[in-house]
């Protein structure tokens, strides 16, 4: 069915499709066919390099799932700490004052433009040098630090790229009924563009999930990566199996949290749709003028 932006394809089209579709499959079943059989060559596909992780509770006892633990508890604790204060540096951001602006705006672009992995290992050397924590919790502080640096940061481009995709009529809306600017942050902008931050910002939380796995390579965090030294050490050369397990875990909770964001964007839209936001007059304070 053709329409304004998308024209149906031709008898041609179709079977050019049709034909790049085939070569496509056959090309990805013979690429894989490819790895199996190297695989197979080199001794991989043992059922001993893979049992453990089939009839050993030990393998997801002792190492994966702490590990797993591990890196949920440090990504979350990240998230918990970055979301709202990349909001508040996104905000900031775009105050009116420059002596506001000016401040938020280097920090922001300070430390998004270091690597996460560089911030992580100054956090590191700080708590060493300047601070008592104890060195087994060392590592998850200096996760936590560095992907709160740098990905609030991010998030507060996002917020602040959100905000500024709203139609300007919005902002001569709420100022036409006498809102304060504060108030039509909180009760015009910042709920509009929740929707159009979700799936920006739900990409940022799988970076932080992955990002984790940066401590454990470089800071010894017992992260989930972290983990394939230690099943490696105690199960033999499986090197493979276990990092192919270890990404199936990622692959499986990453996959979680895209699609319980995927639903809760749904979510808003339809309310957003079914009902319409309703601002009592009383929260609005003294800012709203009366006609």
């Amino acid at each position: 069915m053709s329409s304004v932006l998308y024209d149906e394809p031709g008898p041609k089209a179709k079977a050019r499709n049709i034909a790049y579709t085939v070569l496509f499959l056959v090309a990805l079943g013979l690429t894989l066919w490819w790895v199996l059989a190297t695989m197979a060559d080199k001794d991989q596909l043992a059922a001993e390099k893979w049992s453990p992780f089939v009839k050993d509770s030990k393998a997801w006892t002792t190492f994966l799932l702490p590990g797993l633990w591990e890196t949920v508890k440090a990504a979350a604790v990240s998230v918990v700490i970055a979301l709202p204060l990349g909001a508040a540096l996104g905000i900031g951001r775009l105050s009116d004052h420059a002596w506001v602006r000016g401040p938020v705006g280097a920090v922001i672009e300070f430390f998004r433009a270091i690597p996460v992995l560089l911030l992580m290992v100054f956090a590191s050397q700080f708590l060493v040098q300047f601070s008592d924590v104890d060195s087994d919790l060392r590592p998850m502080y200096a996760v936590i630090i560095g992907l709160v640096l740098y990905n609030a940061s991010v998030i507060a481009e996002i917020v602040r790229a959100g905000i500024l995709s709203l139609p300007r009529g919005q902002t001569d809306a709420a100022q036409a009924i006498g809102m304060r600017k504060g108030q039509t942050m909180t009760y015009v902008l910042l709920p509009q563009a929740v929707t159009a931050m979700l799936p920006a910002l739900v990409s940022q939380l799988v970076v932080i999930v992955k990002d984790t796995a940066l401590g454990g390579a470089i800071l010894g965090f017992s992260e989930l990566l972290y983990q394939n030294r230690a099943i490696t050490a105690n199960y033999g050369a499986n090197t493979i199996a276990a990092l192919t397990v270890i990404s199936l875990i990622y692959i499986a909770l990453n996959f979680a949290l895209t699609g319980f964001a995927s639903w809760l964007e749904g979510r808003v839209r339809r309310a957003k749709k079914s009902t319409g936001a309703v601002v009592d007059i009383e929260e609005m304070g003294t800012g709203i003028s009366k006609v």
